[in-house]
C-alpha cells in the first residue's frame, strides 16, 4: 500500500473533502492525524477509519489561531516524530461585496485559507523527508464570482506558494503540488448562498469527495515522483466550458 508506514497530516479532516482524504490515506496504510475546528467531525473520521482497520488520531484545532496551530504540531511531532504527507484542505468563504466586507472577516479567511498553509508548512519542514504537501485550491483561483473575493484571492495565492515551495525546496526533501476542485458534493457547495439563490450557476458535474481524494492520494504518492509546484484541476471540466 502507498502510505504504509506514513504519518499523513489533514487538515479539514471532520467532513467533505478532507473526509474523504483522510479514509483513502488510511485505507492505503497511512497513520492519519486529522485536524479539524471540529472536535466532534473530527473524532467521527478517526472512528470510521479505525472501524475500517485503519489508523487514526483527532486533534482539534483552530486554523485561525497560531498558538493551536503551534500546540497541534507539538503533538504530532512529540507523538511520531516526523510528517511524511500534510494535506492543507481546510478553508472558509465569505459572501459579501468588497464594500460591506469588514477587515476582520478579510483577515480570518487569509489566516485560515492561507496563513495556516505557510505555518503548517514551516513547522512540518523540519520533520519531512521526501515527503510530500499537497494544497487544496479552487477553480475560483483561475474564474470566480461576486461576493467570494477573499477566498478566490486566497486560492489564488495559493497557488502562488505552492510553486514558491517547490523552488525553495527541492523534491527529495518535501514536493509541493496543489490540486483545484470544481464543484464537489460537500456542505461548503451546498451552503453557498450563492448557489442556494442561483447567483452562481453550477455548471458541468458536481464531483464526489472520492473523486479529490484520489487525485490528492495521487499527488503525495511515490508514483508522482516528477511532479512538482503544479496544481492539477479536478473539476469535471468545468473551467473548459466556462
Amino acid at each position: 500500500m502507498r502510505f504504509t508506514d506514513k504519518i499523513c497530516l489533514v487538515t479539514g479532516g471532520g467532513s467533505g473533502i478532507g473526509r474523504a482524504a483522510c479514509q483513502q490515506l488510511a485505507a492505503e496504510g497511512g497513520t492519519v492525524v486529522v485536524l479539524d475546528r471540529d472536535e466532534t467531525t473530527a473524532e467521527e473520521t478517526a472512528a470510521l477509519i479505525a472501524e475500517g482497520g485503519g489508523l487514526a488520531r483527532a486533534i482539534q484545532v483552530d486554523l485561525g489561531l497560531v498558538a493551536e496551530i503551534e500546540a497541534a504540531m507539538s503533538t504530532v511531532v512529540d507523538a511520531y516524530g516526523r510528517v511524511d504527507v500534510l494535506v492543507n484542505n481546510a478553508a472558509m468563504m465569505t459572501f459579501k461585496p468588497i464594500s460591506e466586507l469588514g477587515v476582520d472577516e478579510w483577515d480570518l479567511v487569509m489566516a485560515v485559507n492561507l496563513r495556516a498553509v505557510f505555518l503548517l508548512s514551516k513547522l512540518c519542514l523540519p520533520h519531512m523527508r521526501s515527503g510530500a504537501i499537497v494544497n487544496i485550491s479552487s477553480v475560483h483561483a483561475q474564474e470566480t464570482t461576486a461576493n467570494v473575493i477573499p477566498y478566490a484571492a486566497s486560492k489564488g495565492a495559493l497557488e502562488a506558494f505552492t510553486r514558491g515551495m517547490s523552488q525553495e525546496y527541492p523534491a527529495g526533501h518535501v514536493r509541493t503540488n496543489c490540486v483545484a476542485p470544481g464543484a464537489v458534493d460537500t456542505p461548503m457547495l451546498w451552503n453557498n448562498p450563492n448557489v442556494k439563490s442561483g447567483k452562481e450557476k453550477i455548471e458541468g458535474e458536481v464531483g464526489h469527495p472520492e473523486d479529490i481524494a484520489g487525485a490528492i492520494c495521487y499527488l503525495a504518492s511515490a508514483e508522482a515522483h516528477y511532479i512538482n509546484g503544479t496544481t492539477l484541476v479536478v473539476d469535471g471540466g468545468r473551467l473548459s466550458i466556462l
